[in-house]
């Protein structure tokens, strides 16, 4: 599996970090068909269908940062650059 690391700073809190993740997370599951769920200030998500089957990550919320994780199934990995690229975009967007 290829594996994908993105973490980005912010200054928004808790809280305010949480709910940009969730519309992190909507947008994959409206777009890839990707399933989530919050396990404490963790989002975990797998793909079990659709362009993105067998992907699988967690996107991690402190107060100050946002780290997403992601495992990429050996189908995906060679569009591991695009992947990261459009994740890093959406996180920028998201935090800003």
């Amino acid at each position: 599996m290829a594996t994908i690391e993105i973490s980005r700073s912010h200054n928004l809190g808790l809280a305010d970090a949480k709910l940009r993740a969730e519309q992190l997370a909507k947008d994959l599951e409206g777009k890839l068909g990707i399933g989530w769920n919050w396990q404490g200030d963790d989002i975990r998500f797998k793909a079990d269908s659709g362009t993105a089957k067998g992907a699988s990550g967690i996107v991690k919320v402190t107060s100050s940062v946002v780290r997403v994780e992601i495992d990429l199934p050996f189908l995906l990995k060679a569009m591991k650059g695009m992947i990261s690229g459009k994740v890093e975009e959406k996180l920028d967007k998201l935090l800003a």
